[in-house]
């Protein structure tokens, strides 16, 4: 579920991260499409769920409606970073 989560906004800076450079790792889910709910595919691989994030600059070939298989590319990229405190007593780097 946590991994679900996680994909979603990861989707969503796809592009954003392309044109940074050579950006984090490319990634690829393949599956029918379940669900097609606004900027949000679902699509089955195994028994797990994959909800995937995507918008109009998303590039799609193909018609992409529910029951299709598709393969999805993707990269994960932080969309905020919380730094907490140092414990006291505890060594920096």
């Amino acid at each position: 579920m946590m991994k679900r989560g996680f994909l979603l906004f990861s989707f969503v800076l796809l592009m954003a991260s392309t044109a940074l450079g050579a950006g984090p790792k490319t990634y690829q889910v393949t599956g029918p499409v379940i669900a097609i709910n606004g900027g949000v595919i679902t699509v089955q691989k195994g028994a797990e769920k994959w909800d995937l994030a995507f918008d109009q600059g998303t590039k799609t070939t193909g018609d992409l409606k529910v029951g299709a298989k598709v393969t999805i590319q993707y990269q994960m990229k932080a969309t905020t970073i919380t730094v907490k405190p140092a414990a006291p007593g505890a060594k920096g780097h």
